[in-house]
């Protein structure tokens, strides 16, 4: 892994409530690059992105961001840090429009400047949100929603993007053209983290991967050299 990685996370820990969810998870993301988070449902992927994105506080370990200490920073903060969360589920302001949606992502002061170019971007990257940016974005299919959430997320400039289970529910023709578009976002020079179940597909758009088990990176290495019966293993828990 690069030497002075754009995200660095150590041994972060935190809970809800009594329960540990993520127990010292520590892992990098080399700038410009595309990196997979992969496990099982519960691994406590979401809850390590949300500590990341700062909407969920770590009781211990550090994040750093562009060698800053982001830990415990506001979302507010760390998305002016340039640093950016695709949720699960997308989570789109339903009563606005799809335009309406994508400029909120523009609303941090760094990300102002030049909205209107990365908007027209937004729209290169994803046509049908031009043919649909004055419908209300409660009107749109999962796939659509979720692209609305990928498009806000760029408008706010970010040099790194957390996508959260981006693929969960939807067909999978949508599925292979959401992950056609994060690779040409990658290529644009944004480092990418791929909160994933789908072990395949995680392994096969990343260059390195990392397996979290009950709250724990279990097994990581680059993708293409991971043995596939050593991450089946490290995914189910399997000794």
């Amino acid at each position: 892994m690069c030497a002075e990685p754009l995200l660095r996370v150590e041994g972060v820990c935190a809970k809800y409530g009594d329960f540990l969810a993520v127990a010292g998870a520590s892992f990098e993301v080399p700038a410009q690059s595309i990196v997979s988070v992969i496990g099982a449902n519960g691994a406590g992927k979401s809850t390590l992105m949300d500590c990341i994105a700062g909407v969920h506080k770590p009781v211990s370990g550090r994040i750093l961001f562009k060698g800053e200490d982001i830990t415990g920073l506001s979302p507010n903060g760390v998305v002016a840090k340039r640093l950016a969360l695709v949720p699960q589920g997308s989570r789109c302001f339903t009563r606005m429009t799809v335009e309406h949606n994508l400029l909120m992502g523009a609303y941090p002061k760094h990300a102002r400047a030049g909205r209107g170019e990365r908007l027209e971007k937004v729209y290169e990257l994803f046509p049908m949100l031009r043919e649909k940016r004055k419908d209300l974005s409660g009107s749109l299919s999962g796939g659509q929603r979720q692209m609305v959430a990928i498009g806000r997320a760029l408008m706010s400039a970010p040099e790194l993007i957390l996508f959260d289970e981006i693929s969960l529910g939807l067909a999978p023709t949508v599925i292979k053209d959401i992950y056609q578009r994060i690779r040409a976002i990658n290529r644009e020079g944004v480092s990418v983290v791929l909160v994933e179940q789908d072990v395949a597909r995680s392994k096969k758009t990343s260059a390195y991967s990392y397996i979290m088990l009950r709250g724990e990176m279990v097994l990581s290495g680059p993708s293409k050299e991971l043995d596939d019966e050593k991450v089946k293993n490290a995914y189910f828990g399997v000794r």
